[in-house]
Parts: C-alpha cells; sequence; structure tokens
C-alpha cells in the first residue's frame, strides 16, 4: 500500500481507501461484511470512509464492530453528515448546529470509537447560514471529536467560501469527496483547481463507476445476475446513467488497454483516478474479500503518457465533464 497525504494537512491516508456506502447493513450480510473488512485491513488500508445515512444508520455500526480490536491510532475513520436519519423529523438532516452535533455524537457511538479522523458535510447546505456550519464543525475539532475537516460534492465556490471561514476559525479544512471515474470527470476543471488553491485534497468515490469500468455490462447482453444495476435499491438509479450502448461499447475498447498494462479492469480504473495529483484516495467497495485484494493492487500503478491518451480516445465523447453538474440539493 502507497500513502498520500490528506491536502496540506500532515495527515498520511492510504491511497486506497475501504467504503461501505452500498454494501454494509443492507446488500451484504454482516458475516460477508466483515470479511471484506478484514481483507481491508489485510491488504494494508488504514482509511475506512462510511457516513451515518449508508443503511440509515447500520453501516457505521458494521464498520465499528469490523474494526473493533485494531489499534485505533493505527485507523483513520472518516463519516459524514447531512442527509435524513433516525425519524427524520423537522431537524434529523442538513447542517445546522443542532443536526451536526448531534449526529457527531451518534456516529461516534455506532463506530464505538472517541474521535473521528475526518468529518464531511455530506453535501452542501442552503437552508443554513455557512457560519453556522463551519463554527459547529471548529467545536467538534476543539472537543477533540473530529481531527480534520472534510466535504462532499461541493462546488468551487462552495469550497472557496468555507475555506476562507476555516481559515478564520482556525480550522483543518482538508478534502472533498467527489463522484470521479474516467467517465465521470466533472470535477476536473473547477473543483480541483479551488481544491489546490486552498489546500484541499479529492478523496474520490465511484472510481469504477457503479462497476460499469469492470467491463462486466455488456452491449446487447442481459444485466449480470445479482449486480448493482439490477438492484432498485443498491444503486441501480445511478448506474443506468452508464449503461447506454454507445458507452459500453466504449468501455470494451477499454479491455485490450487493461491487459496490455497487465491490469484488471478494476485495477486500470482505480489506477487512472490516482494519476491525479490532487487525489489523495480512491474509495473501493465490496461485496466480497477478492473484489478488495483486486483492486488494492492499483495502488503505486504509473500509467504511461502513451496509455492515458489511449484511453482518452477510448472513450471519446462518452466522457461526462460539465462542472454544472456537481450540485448539492
Amino acid at each position: 500500500m502507497e500513502f498520500r497525504r490528506l491536502g496540506r494537512s500532515g495527515l498520511n491516508i492510504s491511497e486506497i481507501s475501504y467504503g461501505n456506502w452500498l454494501t454494509h447493513g443492507s446488500q451484504v450480510e454482516e458475516d460477508q461484511a466483515q470479511a471484506c473488512i478484514k481483507a481491508a485491513l489485510d491488504a494494508g488500508i488504514t482509511t475506512f470512509d462510511t457516513a451515518d445515512v449508508y443503511a440509515n444508520t447500520a453501516a457505521e455500526s458494521v464498520l465499528g464492530r469490523g474494526l473493533k480490536g485494531q489499534r485505533r491510532e493505527s485507523l483513520e475513520i472518516f463519516t459524514k453528515v447531512f442527509w435524513p436519519t433516525g425519524p427524520k423529523g423537522p431537524n434529523d438532516k442538513g447542517l445546522s448546529r443542532k443536526h451536526i452535533i448531534e449526529s457527531a455524537n451518534a456516529s461516534l457511538k455506532r463506530l464505538g470509537t472517541d474521535y473521528v479522523d475526518l468529518y464531511q458535510a455530506h453535501r452542501f447546505d442552503r437552508t443554513v447560514p455557512l457560519e453556522e456550519t463551519m463554527q459547529a464543525f471548529a467545536d467538534l475539532v476543539r472537543q477533540g471529536k473530529a481531527l480534520y475537516i472534510g466535504v462532499s460534492e461541493w462546488n468551487a465556490e462552495q469550497i472557496s467560501r468555507g475555506a476562507a471561514l476555516a481559515r478564520e476559525l482556525k480550522i483543518p479544512f482538508v478534502s472533498n469527496q467527489p463522484q470521479y471515474s474516467m467517465l465521470w470527470r466533472v470535477i476536473e476543471s473547477q473543483v480541483v483547481p479551488a481544491s489546490e488553491r486552498e489546500g484541499l485534497s479529492q478523496i474520490v468515490w465511484s472510481p469504477v463507476a457503479q462497476g460499469v469500468l469492470t467491463g462486466k455490462y455488456k452491449v446487447g447482453q442481459p444485466l449480470p445476475a445479482g449486480s448493482r444495476a439490477t438492484d432498485e435499491n443498491g444503486g441501480a438509479n445511478m448506474v443506468k446513467r452508464f449503461l447506454d450502448e454507445k458507452t459500453l461499447a466504449a468501455v470494451a475498447k477499454l479491455e485490450p488497454l487493461a491487459a496490455e498494462a497487465g491490469l484488471s479492469m478494476a485495477q486500470l480504473a482505480v489506477a487512472w483516478v490516482l494519476q491525479n495529483p490532487n487525489v489523495a484516495s480512491a474509495i473501493i467497495g465490496a461485496s466480497r474479500p477478492e473484489q478488495v485484494y483486486d483492486n488494492v493492487k492499483a495502488a503505486g500503478v504509473k500509467l504511461e503518457p502513451e496509455l492515458l491518451t489511449a484511453i482518452d480516445e477510448a472513450l471519446g465523447d462518452v466522457v461526462v465533464a460539465d462542472p454544472a453538474l456537481t450540485v448539492s440539493p
């Protein structure tokens, strides 16, 4: 495993991090989830990402049980706040001070830890003054409940505004967590430059585009049984955007490129996002331990310029790059 600094902070995180968005507590049984966490640890992953909303809080509990007994100081545990949880009352969502403080305390209990290494705003909240949000995060940092602060899916302007307040409050605002893959590049033109200016790294999710970049979805063939695209509760709506015939035909052109590089399709996809110097880590998910062992082999891989050019030529105009698609509710 290779490690990278998170933003301008002193925190090192593993290039491959383990996330449990659509699996633990919902799609995957407890024993299998624990086997995947063990595989991640065995493979050298030290960085684990979750959120209170995943499986309506169950994912945090599963992760907490999976990491129990590990040396806490050897791990980086990340979680998030924004989406509704619990009974979903009027204050059970968003980035108000009340919801942030209460959610943080509940997450710590579920994770079985006194602090998280990174606490993230899961989206931007236009209904709450940003000053209130950042002050709540600052209080958590000063209480020792969060060591660093990050965000997810904020656009360039929102990142810059948050960074300005973080400087005033003297708290470490270090990361953004966006969707990013060969097919989904909306952060490249605006979010990445803003993040570089403000000292933030990207911790990217869906580097294999919901599984499409593994090559398992084929033009003219039925969706694989048990795949994410067949599970209406497990991300089918998100993967549909990549399942048109033109996109799948373009992805098929990547197979010989991966083979020539000595990589699986998944390894090529994960390695590709790690070529971006502003990316600190790529989040992988898994329903089986062997998926973890396959994906971690992308750590430390250097893709030659000729291969990167060939990837761009293969994908052509199926790549989505419009920065306006970074949108919070």
